[in-house]
Formats: structure tokens, C-alpha cells, sequence
């Protein structure tokens, strides 16, 4: 599919690797891109590192407010354009285990809340209604093969997962009632949600630290993000609600 003009994606979750790889695959294919995280010095010399015209911006997006005054900024710097936001590639993330069940942690469950679900739920109800009414509207949750295989140890880690997969899944629907399941005079589904599922992620300074290791089942920040471009090719209606597994690319 094409839109016939570059598509304004936001990258959430822009500091680590895996920003940094999506935002310069995403700024590579065209796009416009904004990338986005809770650190001012980390987030710009995310943007830098990604290339020259990746906008960063500063929001702790597990904060409505917050969300609300990023979506503010993110207009004001499209006016004019006759656009707004067309996908977010939503890559906030973070890991907390335990032996069991026992020792499960508040603490970790409050982490885990807000980082997978809270951020989910608030950068979702924001853009929503940009991503509903964009002729490519994307949304992509980055999720874990754990879900599909809870273990005792990792039990809050898959809980916040699955929870966030549910959400991101409602998005889908939304989406399809809004369009092509719309009751009276439906139309061709256009905007998409959708869930990359990995084992674990693998970047090239993780490889340079153990280069002893394989990573089997890792999936490259790299393939990550050429999947994340993909998404704004392939047509709404094959991707929109889907769990796409990525599985292990080459060696890098």
C-alpha cells in the first residue's frame, strides 16, 4: 500500500537499542519520525544516533498528562502539514523475575504496571483517534513468548504482558468497528494494531560484550525494526489484530 506521502510515526520507548534501530529504519524509509523517552540527555542522543531529523521528545508516558501535553507538542510541530500522527511503535519495556510465586514483589508489580500496561493504556487513548482517522494508522506492541508459556518465577513479567496483548488487541477491534466492521456504511480497514511477539531482543553491543554467546531465539533489534517499517506496506486489513512472531534473523 502506499499513502503517497511520508507517514509521522512516533517511537515510544526511543532510548534503548530498539528505538534507536526503529526510529532510523522508520527515518531511513521516509518517514517523519519523533522518538520519545523519560530522559532528556538520553532520548536526544538517541535521536542523534538514529540520524539527522529524528525529532526527540521528553514524556513519562505513564503519566496522562503528560501523554496529553506530547500529543499537544506533537501537533503543534505537524501544523501546517495538513497531518498528524499515523503509527506509534510502542517499545516501552522492562523485566522483572523472582524464584516463584511467594516472592512476587509489590515493588516489582508496581514497575511492571506502569512501564507494560500504564504506558499501553495511556499512549493508546491519546492517538487513538490520530491512528483511527490516518490512512495507514499503526499500532505495534512489542510482547514476550512468555506469555504464550507462563513460568512461577516470571509470573508478574507475563502478567503485565498478557494484560498489555489484551489491550493492544481491544485497539484492533476498536479499529475494525470504527471501519470495516462499522454497522452502517462500513469502510476499507485502514488503520491496524498489532503485536510483535520475541523470546528476547539482541543488539549489537549485547553481541560485542559476549561474543561467546548465540543468542538462540533472539530476534535483532535490526529485524525489529525492519519490521516495524513493514507495517506501513502491507495492507491494515492482514495485520489488524494479529500476533506476528519474530523469530531469529542471521547472525549479525
Amino acid at each position: 500500500m502506499s499513502t503517497g506521502r511520508p507517514l509521522n510515526v512516533l517511537v515510544t520507548g526511543g532510548s534503548g537499542p530498539s528505538g534507536i534501530a526503529a526510529a532510523r529504519a522508520l527515518h531511513h524509509a521516509g518517514h517523519t519520525v519523533f522518538t520519545v523517552g523519560s530522559d532528556k540527555a538520553r532520548i536526544e542522543a538517541a535521536a542523534a544516533e538514529a540520524g539527522d531529523g529524528v525529532t526527540p521528545l521528553v514524556c513519562d508516558l505513564a503519566d496522562l498528562a503528560e501523554v496529553r501535553a506530547l500529543h499537544s507538542t506533537v501537533h503543534a510541530r505537524l501544523a501546517g502539514t495538513g497531518t498528524t500522527v499515523d503509527g506509534v511503535i510502542h517499545l516501552v519495556g522492562g523485566w522483572r523475575g523472582a524464584k516463584g510465586i511467594p516472592d512476587q514483589s509489590d515493588e516489582d508489580w508496581e514497575f511492571l504496571e506502569r512501564g507494560a500496561i500504564t504506558t499501553v493504556r495511556n499512549v493508546t487513548r491519546v492517538f487513538y483517534a490520530d491512528l483511527a482517522a490516518s490512512e495507514a494508522g499503526r499500532f505495534a506492541l512489542v510482547s514476550s513468548t512468555a506469555v504464550d508459556k507462563p513460568t512461577a518465577g516470571g509470573a508478574s513479567y507475563v502478567a503485565a504482558k498478557a494484560a498489555a496483548e489484551a489491550w493492544t488487541l481491544a485497539v484492533a477491534d476498536g479499529f475494525h468497528r470504527d471501519q470495516s466492521g462499522r454497522k452502517q456504511d462500513p469502510v476499507e480497514q485502514r488503520s491496524a494494531a498489532v503485536i510483535f511477539v520475541v523470546k528476547a531482543l539482541v543488539d549489537p553491543a549485547m553481541r560485542a560484550k559476549s561474543p561467546e554467546r548465540t543468542f538462540p531465539g533472539f530476534t535483532d533489534v535490526e529485524d525489529l525494526a525492519a519490521a516495524a517499517v513493514g507495517l506501513f506496506t502491507s495492507p491494515a486489513a492482514d495485520l489488524n489484530g494479529r500476533r506476528l512472531p519474530l523469530g531469529s534473523g542471521p547472525q549479525r
